[in-house]
Formats: C-alpha cells, sequence, structure tokens
C-alpha cells in the first residue's frame, strides 16, 4: 500500500463486514494496534452471498448520481471521491491478489474465480497480514466516551479500552447476515441524527398477484416508480415472481414504493416493455399482410407476456390487424410502453440487499468519517445515510468509507 505509517494506536472496528474490513486492513496498514470485533463466527457474510454467490466486488463503471440519500449528494460525492473506481480496482488485484473480470452486459466487476469465498477470505487475510487481530463471536453491547478514548462493552467479555472506534455494525438487511441494525441505536443514543431507515433493493409484492401465471417469466424492461415526491427509473432485469416482481430494475426502484407505503402514500409502478416507443408501436401495429396482433407483440416480448398484454387491453391476440381499431390500438400501445402494474407491499428487510436511511453525512467529516460529535468516532458503511443501485455500488461505498475510516481512525492526534 502507498500510504505511511503514522504512528501507533489503538483502534477498534466493530463489525466484520466489507466497510470493517476494510477499516482494519487500512488501520492497521497505517500502524495502529487493530482489534476487528464481529459478532458472528467467521464474518463477510454479505459478501459471500452477493452476486449469487460470486460477489460483484465493483462496478466497472460509476455514475455517482445513481446514489440515494436524504443528505447532502455534494457530501455523499466527496466521501466517494476518497478513492476512485481505478483505485480500488488496482487495489483487489494487486493488494488482495484478486484478479477481476468485467461482465459487459451488465458492467459488473467480479473475481476471475467466480467465488465469493475468495474475496472474503482474501480480504481477512490482508488485514492479517498487516496485524489486524480478528475477534470474532463477539457481541458488541455499546461503546462510549472514556477518559480521552473509547470503552467497548461486550457481552461474554471484559470491556476493550481504545483510542479510537469505527462503527461498521451494518443496517437492518439480510438480518440472517447478523446485521440487526444495534449500532444505530448506540450511535443515536450518542446524540447522531439519524435519517429514517427503510427496506432497499427489495422485491415487490403484489397480493394476489395478477400476474401470478407469468412466474419466471423475465426480460429488459425500463421502470419508473413515483409518488407524491419522489422518484427513480431503472433500466434492466425484470423477475415476474409467484408473489409479484424482482430482478435488478425492480429492486432499484422499489425504496420509493417502499417509503410511500410507510407515509401511507400513493405510488405508481409504471413499465416500458421494450425498447420501441409510441411510435415504434404504433408503426409495428398497422395492418401489413395477414399478421395478427399477438403474433406482432410476441415478436418483441416472451408470448406469454405478449398474449397477456394485448388480452389485458381487451383484443384477442388471434384478432387480424387489419380488424384492429384505432381505439383499441392506442389502448394497447399505451399499456406496452406506459404500463401500469399493480402493487400492495414489499419483501422488506428480510430480502432488502441494503438499508436505507441511517446517520446524517452532514454529521461526519467526509475526509476521514469521523463524527463530528465525538472525537475518535468513526463511521462507515450501510449505517451511513447512502445507498447505490444493483451492480457493485454499495461495495464501492462500504470500500471507499471503510478505508478512509480505518486512516483517519490511525491518524495520530
Amino acid at each position: 500500500m502507498t500510504e505511511q505509517v503514522m504512528g501507533s494506536r489503538r483502534v477498534a472496528v466493530v463489525g466484520a463486514g466489507a466497510a470493517g474490513i476494510l477499516a482494519a486492513i487500512f488501520a492497521a496498514a497505517a500502524g495502529s494496534e487493530t482489534f476487528l470485533l464481529e459478532r458472528t463466527r467467521d464474518g463477510g457474510r454479505k459478501i459471500l452471498i452477493s452476486g449469487g454467490g460470486r460477489c460483484n466486488i465493483l462496478p466497472s463503471r460509476l455514475e455517482e448520481s445513481r446514489f440515494v440519500t436524504d443528505s447532502s449528494p455534494h457530501t455523499l460525492r466527496n466521501m466517494l471521491r476518497t478513492w476512485p473506481l481505478q483505485e480500488q480496482i488496482a487495489f483487489f488485484e494487486r493488494e488482495v491478489g484478486l484478479p477481476l473480470v468485467e461482465e459487459p452486459a451488465s458492467a459488473k466487476l467480479f473475481p476471475v474465480s467466480q467465488r465469493a469465498r475468495d474475496v472474503r477470505d482474501g480480504l481477512l487475510a490482508l488485514a492479517a497480514r498487516h496485524g489486524a487481530r480478528f475477534i470474532p463471536n463477539t457481541l458488541v453491547t455499546g461503546f462510549a466516551p472514556a477518559g480521552g478514548g473509547w470503552r467497548i462493552e461486550c457481552a461474554d467479555g471484559p470491556p476493550l479500552e481504545v483510542d479510537a472506534v469505527i462503527v461498521a455494525t451494518g443496517g437492518l438487511s439480510v438480518p440472517s447476515t447478523g446485521s440487526d441494525g444495534a449500532g444505530l441505536a448506540v450511535l443515536q443514543a450518542l446524540g447522531h441524527a439519524i435519517h429514517p431507515t427503510y427496506a432497499a433493493l427489495t422485491p415487490v409484492l403484489d397480493d394476489p398477484p395478477l400476474f401470478g401465471s407469468l412466474a419466471g417469466v423475465s426480460l429488459p424492461v425500463r421502470l419508473t416508480a413515483r409518488d407524491g415526491s419522489r422518484s427513480a427509473t431503472a433500466a434492466g432485469g425484470f423477475l415476474f415472481t409467484h408473489h409479484g416482481y424482482s430482478g435488478p430494475a425492480v429492486l432499484d426502484v422499489s425504496h420509493v414504493l417502499v417509503r410511500a407505503r410507510a407515509d401511507g402514500s400513493a405510488a405508481r409502478l409504471q413499465v416500458r416493455w421494450t425498447a420501441l416507443d409510441v411510435e415504434g408501436w404504433t408503426t409495428a401495429l398497422r395492418a401489413a399482410g395477414g399478421r395478427s396482433v399477438g403474433a406482432v407483440v410476441r415478436g418483441e416480448l416472451p408470448a406469454r407476456l405478449a398474449d397477456t398484454l394485448v388480452q389485458a387491453a381487451g383484443i384477442d391476440p388471434a384478432r387480424p390487424l387489419a380488424q384492429l381499431r384505432r381505439e383499441e390500438r392506442l389502448r394497447l400501445v399505451e399499456g406496452l410502453v406506459r404500463g401500469e402494474l399493480p402493487w400492495t407491499g414489499d419483501e422488506g428487510y428480510r430480502k432488502a440487499e441494503v438499508t436505507g436511511g441511517g446517520v446524517s453525512l452532514a454529521e461526519i467529516d467526509p475526509r476521514s468519517m469521523e463524527s463530528r460529535r465525538h472525537p475518535g468516532l468513526y463511521l462507515c458503511g450501510e449505517v451511513l445515510d447512502a445507498f447505490g443501485p444493483i451492480g457493485g455500488y454499495n461495495f464501492l461505498w462500504a470500500w471507499a468509507t471503510g478505508r478512509a475510516a480505518g486512516l483517519g481512525a490511525a491518524r495520530p492526534r
């Protein structure tokens, strides 16, 4: 690593997820006596399940505007820019020893080995090489300022006295991996402003499912979710499930629906099923030869979906194009270009990939990730009020903020 050893401080990192392991690596590499405390027996469990067990380490290109926050987007960008994407790629390939490969269709980067375990194990091994001490099966019950440093209380052991503490406890998503939001509760008790949390990147439900018969059908679409004050648009994979909808495009807009339901406000989920616009579909549905309406639509969409959408417009798929009335064509085109998807709920934190909301970014120094309320307290990862779309963005956030927190905590006073 290029960072210089800056002095010896005792630093505790609470939580050995993506952000916490990076924080431990960089704190230890900068010369700190570093303790990585983890409630589970192994740590890094979200790394292990990400990307279908392959771990989508990073996006191959970054659009900063795709991050979501109720804090200042400018502050968020400053945090991201502490460690540019190309430098992160170089870190994984050179320092961790994990060559990366791009999946061009999705702009995602994966380890060449296609094994998430290689990522988790490689990071923990690097932390150990730099001298960080990994302490699993350790439930932290609280932390507070004490005598110019910090005192960390543990459920089954003596307290730990350190100069600085890095909170990387995650949010509320996928509780089976060890995330329970306890760190957020402690941070709130210490006086930090917490923006309301909510499930993000979670599947959407429709109960009873209007399109349940289409379960398993998938295709690329363009989705827009909109309520009175929020909107999100995403293009990408869409999957009909037995209970509603999933796929990257659905997950990327789901937060608007989740928050609307929590607020008691109405939100619409609108879909454009193909790349064809109104003009394109109008041209395609003009009479040509003896083709049927269903045949034309099936030429652009999976057959079962095509017939369902034609029937939803009140048209027999076998109807010849020459018999299609103008008002029927307009109705069908509207459903194909601006279709309304019914929805009634979401899968919540159980299936959510990340937590929205969290500690206000205004309370954090964007260069060091130190709390503006408590010297010696550093925050990183999912406890902060920011998340990105599917595609490695949330790991990028974890790596960048974890690194900055580790370097900040190691810096001598």
